[in-house]
């Protein structure tokens, strides 16, 4: 087989194939331009961030003894106010620089997710609380 050197076949006809690289190359000019020229898609999402408490005074620190509570609904309470774990960790801080440190009681409610009262355990153990107990445990008794 010899290849062709014209661009004819062996007749004199002329080729009848179509040339498709330009065709390819006007599709890709018109579909970049197409991109840029979409808008770009812009979707707000709307959040309600929470406010500056900082005019709200914190809940007092008890030089004596202070109450966690772990509520059901997974509500972590300081001494009846409530707290995120953040919080909890800073007054904990606060109350082992205290002179004498005050005692720490731990109440989670029996139907409280063990979760949250793990993850405020390891808060406190993060703090390094030395005087810690739980109450409450009588409630415990009808769960079981």
């Amino acid at each position: 087989m010899a290849m062709q050197t014209t661009g004819s076949n062996e007749a004199g006809e002329p080729m009848m194939d179509i040339n498709t690289t330009p065709l390819i190359d006007v599709m890709l000019v018109l579909l970049i331009m197409f991109i840029i020229t979409i808008p770009p898609q812009t979707h707000a999402v709307k959040l309600d961030l929470p406010q500056d408490q900082s005019n709200q005074p914190p809940p007092p620190i008890d030089p004596v003894k202070n109450k966690i509570v772990v509520t059901q609904g997974g509500a972590i309470l300081w001494n009846g106010a409530p707290v995120n774990l953040v919080q909890l960790r800073q007054y904990l801080d606060v109350t082992q620089q205290m002179d004498p440190v005050p005692e720490l009681h731990l109440q989670p409610e029996p139907e409280a997710k063990y979760v949250i009262v793990d993850d405020v355990l390891a808060v406190t153990k993060q703090a390094k609380v030395s005087k810690m107990g739980f109450v409450g445990n009588e409630a415990y008794m009808t769960v079981f």
